[in-house]
């Protein structure tokens, strides 16, 4: 997978909302889990680290409705979007402006529960790879570069993210194949060199 491909990751979560009382309506919840697995499909599995937003959270991070970026609810530059990292993942809280019909829109969904799932945009920087003997795999994102968040109507990892996932456990097997025709390439001169001699 490209490190300099957007990605995006959601998931189900438990979005609130909170009215203040000088009537500043809030959209807050956690749009990152650490530490907790997802399954791609099955026999592939995806988590995010703790230590992934350690060095990100100074970036010009907006929060948007469904990825859509013409879609900002806030922006942390603007002080109308703030993010934290806690031993539980990343929390966010989205300060709705009142004269934008869709962000006031999508705070009334919210409250009803109508809407109640999260999601990132990132570029992955570092992260490590597990092969398991079982035939399973395992991605731990350990670094990213973040660019936004969204509170979104659907979670679900997107087919691009999933799809390039599929394609290095292809790669992954493919080399395996490889290096596996090669030893048997080996033990077959080998064999013959010893019948000969």
């Amino acid at each position: 997978m490209s490190r300099i491909d957007l990605q995006t990751r959601s998931l189900a979560c438990d979005l609130k909302t909170r009215a203040e009382p000088n009537e500043e309506m809030l959209i807050e919840g956690y749009f990152v889990v650490f530490n907790k697995q997802t399954e791609l499909w099955p026999g592939a599995f995806e988590e995010i680290a703790a230590t992934a937003f350690n060095n990100t959270m100074g970036n010009d991070v907006r929060a948007l409705i469904n990825h859509d970026s013409s879609l900002v609810l806030g922006r942390n530059k603007s002080g109308t979007l703030e993010l934290k990292v806690d031993s539980h993942g990343l929390w966010g809280s989205i300060r709705i402006n009142p004269k934008d019909t869709d962000a006031v829109n999508l705070y009334e969904r919210v409250k009803r529960g109508d809407v109640d799932q999260c999601s990132f945009g990132f570029n992955i920087l570092q992260e490590n790879t597990e092969w398991r003997e079982d035939g399973t795999v395992k991605w731990t994102i350990e670094e990213v570069e973040l660019h936004e968040v969204s509170v979104c109507t659907f979670p679900a990892y997107e087919d691009t993210g999933v799809q390039a996932r599929s394609n290095e456990v292809s790669q992954h097997k493919a080399k395996q194949l490889e290096v596996r025709k090669k030893h048997l390439k080996e033990r077959v001169q080998n064999g013959t060199q010893t019948i000969n001699d």
